[in-house]
């Protein structure tokens, strides 16, 4: 931990020297709220986001807090191991061909539906909600990436193996999870006077209400379709690869999710902890942090720090705004940096400057900065690179 902020109603502990206004505004309103429990955890990927900073965690007490949570709910990263030690430039290209004939990227999805039995089990949802409304459309979004920072790559750890990563979420049936109880707790927290201003994007939903465990249930099954969507992804990778190289076997899926909310205990409580860009980190537990398409990823282990209510970071996090970096970032010097380290990358035009590796923290930093909360296990550099 860097520093800790004592100004407000519980502590803001930061786990990052610098961190823009905006950000710290939005953590100084999350350690305002009520119904917010021991203190507010930063971590050091932490930047603006809406209503609650990326890389925050809160936790609450009776309360669960829709924005706390996000508009890509579940989203999180698979890797997988192989036993390939090499692979030349041109397999690359064409495995990356292969990829993108079986997986939509951006807002692009599956022109035929997938199989049913791919999706999560729809038996606890509540009729009142948005899953069953969009089922139908999930069946066409199920094994694709999405856009912005969601990648698929192709990397080398340091002790010579190959890897498969995918960053990726729950496509547009958690946006319109999140977006529609977002608006319901504003309706309500306005029909009943709450004190917490519009303005912070803090709306909330009582944990005994009908709203709230209508949420909980519809957030899960959110979760559940993101890593559904990541092992489609996974297994269309797999086939991609096995069109080029033979001889290749795959391990096991490890799997962690950044965006959600669930029941924990902490400091003797049960609470509410909502994780908004950052990971799960108990102790042992195994967790991927994920660097930008020009920096080195990682492979870690918690180490279930309760100050951070055993949490740690979800990515490098970003220090230039999309529009900013698109603006300020030279368009040649990008390419030649990614191209100097022999990554087949994805930034081709100026529009794709947002997800370049200088729109970006120094991982090393964020990795050094977060040593009392994980260990690394394994350091992972980008070869190939697909963007949504």
């Amino acid at each position: 931990m860097k520093k800790v902020i004592s100004t407000e109603k519980i502590p803001i502990k930061l786990w990052l020297d610098k961190i823009e206004d905006g950000a710290l505004n939005q953590a100084k309103n999350l350690a305002n709220l009520p119904f917010a429990f021991k203190h507010i955890a930063l971590m050091p990927d932490t930047h603006e986001g809406f209503g609650m900073p990326i890389g925050g965690i809160l936790a609450t007490e009776k309360v669960v807090v829709p924005n706390a949570v996000g508009v890509d709910i579940g989203c999180g990263m698979c890797a997988v191991k192989t036993n390939l030690t090499e692979i030349e430039s041109k397999k690359l290209k064409q495995i990356l061909t292969g990829i993108r004939k079986r997986i939509p990227v951006g807002f692009n999805h599956h022109k035929k539906k997938q199989d049913i039995s791919l999706m999560p089990s729809i038996e606890n949802i509540p009729e009142k909600g948005i899953v069953l409304g969009e089922f139908e459309s999930a069946l066409k979004q199920i094994g694709t990436l999405g856009g912005g920072n969601h990648f698929i790559e192709i990397q080398k750890s340091k002790d010579g193996f190959i890897w498969i990563m995918i960053h990726s979420g729950s496509r547009n049936i958690g946006f319109k999870v999140a977006e529609y109880y977002n608006k319901t707790a504003k309706k309500l927290n306005e029909r009943w006077f709450s004190e917490i201003p519009q303005k912070a994007d803090l709306a909330f939903l009582p944990i005994e209400t009908e709203e709230a465990n209508n949420y909980i249930s519809e957030m899960r099954y959110c979760v559940d379709f993101a890593l559904a969507n990541r092992k489609l992804m996974i297994e269309n990778i797999q086939e991609a690869v096995l069109e080029v190289v033979h001889n290749i076997s795959f391990g096991d899926i490890t799997n962690i999710a950044h965006n959600y909310a669930c029941w924990e205990n902490h400091f003797g409580k049960n609470v509410m902890v909502h994780r908004k860009g950052a990971t799960s980190a108990k102790r042992g537990e195994t967790g991927i942090i994920p660097g930008s398409q020009g920096t080195n990823s990682y492979i870690v282990k918690g180490l279930g720090n309760p100050e951070s209510f055993m949490s740690c970071s979800h990515g490098a996090g970003r220090i230039m705004g999309r529009n900013q970096a698109k603006r300020e970032l030279n368009l040649k010097e990008q390419i030649e940096l990614l191209d100097k380290k022999g990554i087949i990358h994805a930034i081709r035009h100026k529009k794709d400057l947002d997800e370049a590796p200088a729109a970006y923290k120094n991982i090393e930093e964020v990795m050094e900065n977060q040593n009392d909360l994980v260990e690394i296990i394994v350091e992972l550099s980008p070869l190939a690179v697909i963007k949504g």
